[in-house]
């Protein structure tokens, strides 16, 4: 019985070790995606001062290109909102693997629990 328990008690905490290493991930790629938005924001202020005399260029590989300045508060509008669109969708994805991480740290807890009442049998039994 406690040989049974143990083996399931392994593989309940297998599972939450995962789900730890999940949110980790989930974590630091929210991390990457706020750094980013920063960023972003700071050329978007930028690009705010400029009017249409004004000349930008953006750096495709080694070359500074000529850009059109509409153009340009698109394209950093557009990269934006796709920012925080994955900075909501990861904190959802945290937020639910939080609700199963909790889940988890209960099963773990009951099973612990059953583990150690069969210990407790084993022990009185001998």
């Amino acid at each position: 019985m406690a040989e049974v328990l143990q083996k399931k008690l392994q593989g309940e905490l297998e599972k939450y070790q995962q789900l730890q290493k999940d949110i980790s991930k989930c974590m630091t790629a929210r991390q990457k995606l706020e750094a980013q938005l920063t960023e972003n924001n700071v050329v978007k202020e930028e690009l705010d001062f400029l009017d249409a005399s004004n000349s930008v260029y953006k750096l495709i590989g080694p070359v500074l290109v000529k850009q059109d300045t509409e153009e340009a508060k698109a394209t950093v509008g557009k990269r934006l909102d796709y920012i925080t669109g994955e900075i909501k969708r990861y904190e959802g994805q945290m937020q639910e693997y939080e609700k199963r991480s909790e889940q988890q740290r209960e099963t773990l807890a009951r099973l612990q629990q059953e583990f150690q009442k069969a210990q407790a049998k084993v022990v009185a039994k001998a």
